[in-house]
């Protein structure tokens, strides 16, 4: 049985003067799900959150809540709440009356406002602090003040815009956890705008990678990572290395790129625009690189590098190399099996190509 959507957008653009800030963008977001709109700053995802909580409004396409054609319903009447990056939490009011702002304009009388502030501070960790000024709080506290007052509306959307930007890292880190773990709890449908790649992939169940006012992609994140569409979700989404050449043949959906110092290497067919003969990007993570040693298919594509630098960062470790002066990264095996990394050492690394893609350089 088909899960139904709280949210349908079909065909939507937005214009401002010569600029298409939103560009032919549909998508459809399942109810009680986690979706996450990433793209860098400039790309038309703040334009199009706007357009989704009723703030502007598009020059064509409509949005659908649950059902119901929401173009020309204002903000307040949207069944939609929204948390900004700057929390917006009125300072000269406690934490409970914060949360109970929205209760009291939809008239709920005192006793269940009480309940109900009770029962989201509960949910969102917070028990007890009713009373307290939002000013006492970290900042991580002050964010789910700010989430339990858009939920206690029991809204059918929560739109998030980068909410997490004013936290500082760890901070963010375990916000993201929260996060994740109070959209389930609650059950609403989240939708989040952040141009952070890890925020997105970490708590999302959909990512829509955004470019120019168009979506590149949406998928689940781990489909994202191991399988881009576009050379520009292989470059945005995680870390990877890109090589340039010119492809020598094409066969069993794998093409073979001959680089532009020479090197022959070969990687999995990405998309329609390859072609014997033309330029062609290949993009490698840094996990997917090998210290070469004994026991290598003779599939695995090799590449001749020397060490620039080794950058330590935990279990995320991985070396600069520099391959025919281009810099290529590799991350250190956590069982100490890589070989001395010395400043200025001649090393080989390799790749099955099965981990590799291969995008026409004209798609770009």
């Amino acid at each position: 049985m088909a899960v139904a959507s709280d949210l349908s957008c079909h065909h939507l653009v937005r214009r401002f003067g010569d600029n298409i800030a939103v560009n032919d963008i549909s998508l459809d977001v399942p109810a009680g799900t986690f979706f996450s709109i990433l793209g860098p700053s400039g790309c038309g995802k703040t334009t199009l959150l706007r357009l989704l909580a009723g703030f502007d409004r598009p020059d064509q396409g409509d949005i659908v809540i649950r059902g119901q054609r929401m173009n020309d319903v204002p903000p307040n009447k949207r069944p939609v709440n929204m948390v900004f990056q700057h929390l917006a939490l009125f300072p000269t009011m406690s934490v409970g009356d914060n949360i109970a702002y929205g209760l009291k304009r939809r008239k709920v009388p005192l006793a269940e406002r009480q309940k109900k502030i009770e029962r989201v501070l509960e949910q969102v960790g917070l028990p007890g602090l009713a009373h307290r000024n939002p000013q006492e709080l970290s900042g991580g506290q002050r964010q789910r003040v700010a989430l339990a007052r858009c939920l206690v509306l029991e809204p059918t959307l929560l739109l998030l815009d980068e909410p997490l930007g004013a936290l500082d890292l760890k901070l963010r880190e375990q916000m993201k956890v929260e996060l994740k773990h109070l959209q389930k709890q609650f059950g609403t449908t989240f939708v989040y705008i952040t141009h952070d790649q890890s925020e997105a992939m970490v708590m999302s169940d959909q990512v829509a990678v955004m470019r120019q006012g168009r979506f590149d992609q949406v998928a689940p994140p781990e489909t994202l990572y191991r399988e881009p569409a576009t050379p520009f979700v292989a470059g945005f989404v995680g870390d990877n290395n890109r090589l340039s050449g010119e492809v020598v043949s094409l066969r069993d959906n794998l093409a073979e790129v001959r680089l532009d110092h020479g090197a022959l290497v070969a990687g999995q067919v990405a998309g329609s625009q390859l072609a014997v003969g033309g330029r062609a990007d290949l993009y490698i993570r840094p996990e997917s690189l090998v210290f070469t040693g004994d026991g290598l298919n003779e599939r695995f594509s090799r590449l001749d590098a020397t060490v620039r630098s080794t950058l330590f960062d935990g279990a995320n470790s991985r070396i600069e190399a520099d391959i025919n002066g281009q810099p290529v990264y590799a991350r250190l095996p956590q069982d100490g099996s890589a070989p001395g990394l010395a400043e200025g050492r001649g090393l080989q690394l390799a790749w099955d190509p099965q981990l590799a893609r291969v995008f026409g350089a004209e798609a770009l």
